[in-house]
Protein backbone atom coordinates (compact mmCIF):
# COMPACT_ATOMS: atom_id res chain seq x y z
CA UNK A 1 0.00 0.00 0.00
CA UNK A 2 2.81 2.79 0.92
CA UNK A 3 4.51 1.66 -2.03
CA UNK A 4 2.17 2.85 -5.15
CA UNK A 5 1.97 5.86 -2.81
CA UNK A 6 5.57 6.45 -2.09
CA UNK A 7 5.54 6.34 -6.41
CA UNK A 8 3.14 8.87 -6.75
CA UNK A 9 4.82 11.50 -4.70
CA UNK A 10 8.75 10.04 -5.61
CA UNK A 11 7.67 10.01 -9.46
CA UNK A 12 4.43 10.92 -10.48
CA UNK A 13 4.56 14.43 -8.91
CA UNK A 14 7.60 15.91 -10.34
CA UNK A 15 6.65 13.92 -13.74
CA UNK A 16 3.02 15.98 -13.87
CA UNK A 17 4.44 19.32 -12.71
CA UNK A 18 6.84 19.20 -15.32
CA UNK A 19 4.33 18.48 -18.46
CA UNK A 20 1.66 20.57 -17.09
CA UNK A 21 3.92 23.48 -15.72
CA UNK A 22 1.94 23.25 -11.78
CA UNK A 23 3.85 25.96 -10.00
CA UNK A 24 1.61 25.02 -6.52
CA UNK A 25 2.42 21.52 -5.58
CA UNK A 26 -1.53 21.52 -4.50
CA UNK A 27 -2.40 21.75 -8.27
CA UNK A 28 -1.03 18.57 -8.78
CA UNK A 29 -3.65 16.11 -9.63
CA UNK A 30 -4.17 13.10 -7.20
CA UNK A 31 -6.73 10.35 -6.12
CA UNK A 32 -9.40 11.37 -4.57
CA UNK A 33 -11.41 7.76 -4.02
CA UNK A 34 -12.01 4.68 -6.29
CA UNK A 35 -15.55 3.14 -6.26
CA UNK A 36 -16.34 -0.37 -6.82
CA UNK A 37 -19.76 -1.62 -8.29
CA UNK A 38 -21.35 -4.81 -8.60
CA UNK A 39 -24.75 -4.98 -9.75
CA UNK A 40 -25.97 -8.57 -9.84
CA UNK A 41 -29.79 -8.08 -10.03
CA UNK A 42 -32.78 -10.06 -8.72
CA UNK A 43 -30.86 -12.91 -7.16
CA UNK A 44 -31.10 -15.17 -4.37
CA UNK A 45 -29.91 -14.88 -0.55
CA UNK A 46 -27.00 -17.45 -0.95
CA UNK A 47 -25.97 -15.64 -4.55
CA UNK A 48 -26.20 -12.63 -3.06
CA UNK A 49 -24.24 -13.31 -0.03
CA UNK A 50 -21.76 -14.98 -1.93
CA UNK A 51 -21.03 -12.14 -4.81
CA UNK A 52 -21.42 -9.01 -1.17
CA UNK A 53 -18.42 -11.89 0.34
CA UNK A 54 -16.46 -11.82 -2.53
CA UNK A 55 -16.54 -8.21 -2.75
CA UNK A 56 -15.91 -7.55 0.29
CA UNK A 57 -12.80 -10.44 0.14
CA UNK A 58 -11.00 -8.26 -3.04
CA UNK A 59 -11.52 -4.33 -1.60
CA UNK A 60 -10.74 -5.20 2.04
CA UNK A 61 -14.25 -3.26 2.77
CA UNK A 62 -18.27 -4.20 3.44
CA UNK A 63 -19.67 -3.20 0.99
CA UNK A 64 -23.20 -1.23 0.92
CA UNK A 65 -25.92 -2.64 -0.73
CA UNK A 66 -27.84 -0.84 -3.54
CA UNK A 67 -31.64 -1.44 -3.19
CA UNK A 68 -33.66 -0.65 -6.40
CA UNK A 69 -35.46 2.68 -6.53
CA UNK A 70 -38.30 1.64 -8.67
CA UNK A 71 -40.65 -1.42 -9.57
CA UNK A 72 -40.78 -3.11 -12.68
CA UNK A 73 -43.33 -5.52 -13.20
CA UNK A 74 -41.39 -7.06 -16.32
CA UNK A 75 -38.44 -7.74 -14.49
CA UNK A 76 -40.56 -8.84 -11.68
CA UNK A 77 -38.51 -6.26 -9.34
CA UNK A 78 -40.23 -4.29 -6.52
CA UNK A 79 -38.74 -1.33 -5.04
CA UNK A 80 -36.49 -2.11 -1.96
CA UNK A 81 -34.60 -5.37 -3.43
CA UNK A 82 -31.16 -5.70 -3.19
CA UNK A 83 -29.70 -5.71 -6.83
CA UNK A 84 -26.02 -4.99 -6.45
CA UNK A 85 -23.68 -3.71 -4.31
CA UNK A 86 -20.61 -1.04 -3.76
CA UNK A 87 -17.74 0.39 -2.19
CA UNK A 88 -15.91 3.59 -1.74
CA UNK A 89 -12.15 3.36 -1.24
CA UNK A 90 -10.45 6.15 0.27
CA UNK A 91 -6.70 6.34 2.12
CA UNK A 92 -4.35 3.48 2.45
CA UNK A 93 -7.22 0.90 1.04
CA UNK A 94 -7.56 3.06 -2.05
CA UNK A 95 -3.94 2.75 -2.30
CA UNK A 96 -3.54 -0.75 -2.08
CA UNK A 97 -6.45 -1.95 -4.12
CA UNK A 98 -4.90 0.06 -6.90
CA UNK A 99 -1.81 -1.32 -6.47
CA UNK A 100 -3.04 -4.85 -6.45
CA UNK A 101 -5.50 -3.84 -9.43
CA UNK A 102 -2.19 -2.71 -11.61
CA UNK A 103 0.32 -5.75 -10.64
CA UNK A 104 -1.75 -8.41 -10.37
CA UNK A 105 -5.14 -8.59 -11.18
CA UNK A 106 -5.14 -6.56 -14.55
CA UNK A 107 -2.19 -9.51 -15.49
CA UNK A 108 -4.14 -12.27 -15.11
CA UNK A 109 -6.62 -11.63 -17.35
CA UNK A 110 -6.51 -14.08 -20.40
CA UNK A 111 -4.69 -11.72 -23.77
CA UNK A 112 -4.44 -8.78 -21.44
CA UNK A 113 -2.95 -5.91 -23.74
CA UNK A 114 -4.36 -2.65 -21.93
CA UNK A 115 -7.07 -1.03 -20.76
CA UNK A 116 -9.22 1.17 -23.00
CA UNK A 117 -7.94 4.81 -22.86
CA UNK A 118 -11.80 5.53 -23.83
CA UNK A 119 -12.70 5.53 -20.09
CA UNK A 120 -12.20 8.97 -19.18
CA UNK A 121 -15.68 11.25 -18.25
CA UNK A 122 -14.05 14.53 -19.23
CA UNK A 123 -13.63 15.88 -15.93
CA UNK A 124 -10.38 13.57 -14.87
CA UNK A 125 -12.04 10.50 -13.71
CA UNK A 126 -11.95 6.98 -14.74
CA UNK A 127 -14.27 3.67 -15.19
CA UNK A 128 -13.11 0.15 -15.83
CA UNK A 129 -15.29 -2.71 -16.53
CA UNK A 130 -14.16 -5.72 -15.36
CA UNK A 131 -16.30 -9.18 -16.90
CA UNK A 132 -15.63 -11.71 -13.94
CA UNK A 133 -14.08 -10.97 -10.13
CA UNK A 134 -12.29 -14.08 -10.26
CA UNK A 135 -8.97 -12.18 -11.27
CA UNK A 136 -8.30 -11.36 -7.93
CA UNK A 137 -6.41 -14.03 -6.05
CA UNK A 138 -8.61 -12.86 -2.93
CA UNK A 139 -11.52 -14.92 -4.99
CA UNK A 140 -11.11 -18.81 -3.82
CA UNK A 141 -12.16 -20.57 -7.30
CA UNK A 142 -12.85 -24.12 -6.01
CA UNK A 143 -15.24 -23.43 -3.52
CA UNK A 144 -16.78 -20.58 -6.25
CA UNK A 145 -20.24 -22.11 -6.73
CA UNK A 146 -21.46 -18.40 -7.64
CA UNK A 147 -21.44 -17.38 -10.96
CA UNK A 148 -18.99 -15.05 -12.39
CA UNK A 149 -19.69 -11.47 -11.33
CA UNK A 150 -18.42 -8.52 -13.44
CA UNK A 151 -17.70 -5.19 -11.59
CA UNK A 152 -17.17 -1.52 -12.35
CA UNK A 153 -14.54 0.64 -10.93
CA UNK A 154 -14.40 4.09 -11.13
CA UNK A 155 -11.27 6.12 -10.24
CA UNK A 156 -12.07 9.69 -9.15
CA UNK A 157 -9.19 12.25 -9.22
CA UNK A 158 -8.90 16.32 -8.84
CA UNK A 159 -7.59 16.58 -12.36
CA UNK A 160 -9.39 19.09 -14.35
CA UNK A 161 -8.85 17.31 -17.93
CA UNK A 162 -8.40 14.11 -19.49
CA UNK A 163 -4.49 14.44 -20.64
CA UNK A 164 -3.81 15.16 -16.36
CA UNK A 165 -6.00 12.57 -15.22
CA UNK A 166 -4.07 10.00 -17.74
CA UNK A 167 -0.56 11.03 -17.10
CA UNK A 168 -1.49 10.78 -13.22
CA UNK A 169 -2.52 7.13 -13.89
CA UNK A 170 -0.37 6.30 -16.41
CA UNK A 171 2.22 7.43 -13.30
CA UNK A 172 0.73 5.18 -11.02
CA UNK A 173 0.85 1.73 -13.98
CA UNK A 174 -2.03 1.79 -15.05
CA UNK A 175 -1.45 0.22 -18.53
CA UNK A 176 -3.37 1.76 -21.62
CA UNK A 177 -4.19 1.03 -24.73
CA UNK A 178 -5.12 3.08 -27.82
CA UNK A 179 -5.37 7.37 -27.65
Amino acid sequence: MANLKNTYVEKAVPALREKFGYENPMQVPRLVKIVVNMAFGIVDKDTQKSVVDDLAKITGQKPALCPAKKSVANFKLREGMVIGAKVTLRGDRMWDFLDRLVNIALPRIRDFHGVPARGFDGRGNYSLGIKEQTIFPEIDLSRHGAPEQGMDITVVTTAKDNAAARTLLEQLGVPFVGR
